[in-house]
């Protein structure tokens, strides 16, 4: 591997990468990740039973909200122009499998706010169901796919 870490200067101190001189282009972005739960509360889940709420709604809200704040929590994180951040919560026997989107047309990628929006999901499900699950599993979090369009 050849690459140089762009986050590093030549004395391996820390440093934001310079975007000013790139165009701004549409960029996208696809991470996926999982919550294994017990079978019975994949049951509460599916039912709405738990004392907080709609799970699943409440997990998708909560990832848009960490992607559009993820340059406050990553150091050296572009703040970007988020144009779009969608999320999808699938049930099934074994928990919840999450995947997002997120589009911009900035300078540099969107990757990271896809990845903190799925990270965050499977959190909000954990927190959610900490009272009832006491062996939830967060795992599998990965960037899926990311593209930039060439002018």
């Amino acid at each position: 591997m050849d690459k140089e870490l762009s986050h590093v200067d030549s004395e391996g101190r820390a440093r934001m990468v310079d975007v000013s001189q790139k165009p701004r282009v549409r960029r996208t972005a696809r991470a996926r990740g999982r919550i294994d739960l017990a079978p019975e509360t994949v049951a509460l889940v599916r039912a709405n039973g738990l004392a907080k709420g709609d799970v699943l709604a409440v997990a998708k809200i909560a990832g848009v909200m960490a992607a559009k704040r993820t340059s406050d929590l990553i150091p050296l994180c572009h703040n970007i122009e988020i144009d779009q951040v969608d999320l999808s919560l699938v049930l099934d026997e074994g928990g919840v499998a999450i995947e997002s989107v997120a589009i911009c047309t900035d300078k540099t990628g969107i990757e990271m706010e896809a990845l903190m929006a799925v990270s965050v999901a499977a959190l909000t499900v954990y927190d959610m169901c900490k009272a009832v699950d006491k062996g939830m599993r967060i795992g599998e979090i990965s960037l899926l796919e990311k593209t930039k369009e060439t002018q």
